[in-house]
């Protein structure tokens, strides 16, 4: 075949390829998903994995969201300053923390935390046939390693930004009372006047949808591992990157279903 006609046979292979992937990616999630409907429910699997997500990456989260806000308030005054702006930093910040940085921020905080650990659990599960193990023994591997993470992922994400936006408007005033000058009452009246339901609202909305994809990553990525210590690590390199990379994309993706115009 001529080079050109050889370009497109690979773009073709490509494509479907990619397709492929997404289809089995959907069919895993909407499989796992349907599990959760039907008993037994497992409430102690949802509980360990809620309170690994949730509760053990809680400290690495406040810490990152209150040095965010605290960042983003001494930047938002630092360039609003040169246009007269400096009392639009408190409106600046809350709405900064509560639509964008909260949800993202948290997401890609639990993405390297949580992602990587469920796919090298998994992952280290497949390679030591424990997964075939759990077929003898009539248990479904689905519903007892992928099912409740993923509800767990759903839900506690949401908690974990709630946490995250208080600390990073908090953040935001400590810097703008301690160190810019603004009064704090004024900096908080500013901040409670300027925030809708719909900001608070839009920011759990996608907090949800990044625990869903970063648990997905992880699993998907643990369940379908090969090739032993090097595979597993490689499937965790992928589970992180793949989570990263749907968080930013979602991200768009909600941002213009809840604000256009």
């Amino acid at each position: 075949m001529s080079a050109p006609l050889n370009l497109l046979a690979l773009l073709g292979r490509t494509t479907l390829a990619a397709l492929s992937g997404v289809g089995a990616l959907v069919l895993f999630a909407g499989h796992a998903m349907l599990l959760l409907l039907r008993p037994p429910y497992g409430p102690r699997l949802f509980l360990r994995h809620f309170a690994e997500i949730a509760y053990f990456s809680l400290p690495v989260v406040a810490l990152t969201a209150l040095f965010t806000g605290m960042v983003l308030a001494l930047q938002t005054y630092t360039g609003f300053a040169r246009f007269n702006a400096e009392s639009a930093v408190a409106s600046v910040v809350v709405l900064s923390v509560t639509r964008e940085l909260g949800p993202v921020i948290t997401g890609l905080i639990v993405a390297g935390r949580i992602g990587a650990a469920m796919a090298a659990e998994i992952g280290t599960m497949r390679v030591t046939d424990q997964i075939d193990a759990l077929r003898t023994l009539s248990t479904d591997p689905m519903k007892y390693l992928v099912a409740p993470r993923l509800l767990a992922g759903l839900l506690a994400l949401p908690l974990l930004v709630v946490v995250a936006n208080l600390l990073g408007v908090f953040g935001g005033y400590l810097v703008g009372t301690m160190k810019l000058g603004f009064a704090g009452e004024a900096y908080l009246r500013n901040s409670w006047d300027v925030l809708e339901a719909i900001d608070v609202i839009s920011g759990l909305a996608k907090a949800s949808v990044f625990g869903f994809l970063i648990t997905l990553m992880g699993c998907w990525y643990g369940y379908n591992s090969q090739g032993g210590a090097q595979g597993v690590g490689q499937a965790t390199t992928k589970a992180v990157v793949a989570a990263s990379i749907l968080i930013l994309a979602s991200d768009y993706v909600l941002t213009e279903a809840f604000f256009a115009q």
